[in-house]
């Protein structure tokens, strides 16, 4: 391998300086400046055609994000879910895919509330968990992940109203209260007689006790609120009545 070493090679006006072959591979340790570059050629960004030594400003895109929900669980009939976020446009499409099965299930209304907020109503008919798809009108969009849960809420099998007439002072066993999906049970308004206690459990709750506190005749009444694993609820209103007769004596409705 020869080597020849100069400071500056200048090729005479109107000639061409070829250095090498065809097929031979130049390599230089010369940096070239960007002015030295502009006029002799350019290349394309995202669609803009930029001379090189030159320059552009990129626009970058905007995509909206989601942080959370509320409900986060909702039944098969209509029901409006607000969505918080960032970077929404008037005004979105939202739709919510199953998790498992990947069904669509388009928002069937939304509305534009801010940057930060829109509330979209879902009509879903199958329970399952879901995730969220939000486009704005310029196709920049976020998928979250399963962030939705389409479930039936508790369904009371007690019927409400009163559930027996007792003897102050007495036992009244086991009263059992029913509810499908129900997971835990709580007085929710109202109080229970003194002595009863509520025995929360899954898919059914019980009332035992010996009634103690009262002197007379006395009804109370009481709301149980039913709770399912994703904190849907349903209210049932019930009163116990104690009595205080000449003979004392237990009846049941």
């Amino acid at each position: 391998m020869s080597e020849i070493k100069v400071n500056k090679i200048s090729p005479r006006s109107g000639t061409t300086v070829t250095l090498g072959d065809s097929g031979d591979t130049f390599t230089g340790a010369q940096t070239v400046a960007n002015a030295a570059l502009q006029g002799s050629g350019q290349i394309t960004i995202n669609g803009t055609a930029v001379a090189l030594g030159g320059s552009i400003t990129l626009v970058t895109e905007t995509r909206p994000t989601v942080t959370g929900i509320s409900p986060s669980a909702i039944e098969n009939t209509q029901t409006s879910v607000v969505i918080t976020g960032t970077n929404f446009v008037s005004v979105p499409l939202v739709t919510a895919i199953n998790s498992t099965t990947g069904a669509q299930f388009t928002a069937d209304e939304v509305s534009f509330t801010s940057s930060t907020s829109i509330t979209a109503k879902f009509t879903i008919s199958v329970d399952a968990s879901y995730k969220l798809y939000v486009e704005n009108p310029d196709g920049n969009a976020v998928q979250t992940g399963a962030i939705l849960t389409v479930s039936d809420a508790p369904a009371w099998q007690t019927a409400a109203g009163t559930l027996g007439t007792f003897a102050g002072g007495s036992s009244i066993s086991t009263i059992t209260l029913t509810a499908t999906d129900s997971t835990g049970m709580a007085v929710q308004s109202g109080a229970l007689p003194g002595g009863i206690t509520l025995n929360s459990g899954s898919g059914s709750s019980t009332l035992t006790g010996t009634e103690s506190g009262a002197t007379a005749d006395t009804t109370y009444n009481f709301t149980i609120r039913a709770t399912d694993a994703e904190g849907q609820t349903a209210d049932r209103a019930f009163s116990l009545t104690f009595t205080f007769g000449a003979n004392n004596s237990m009846s049941f409705n």
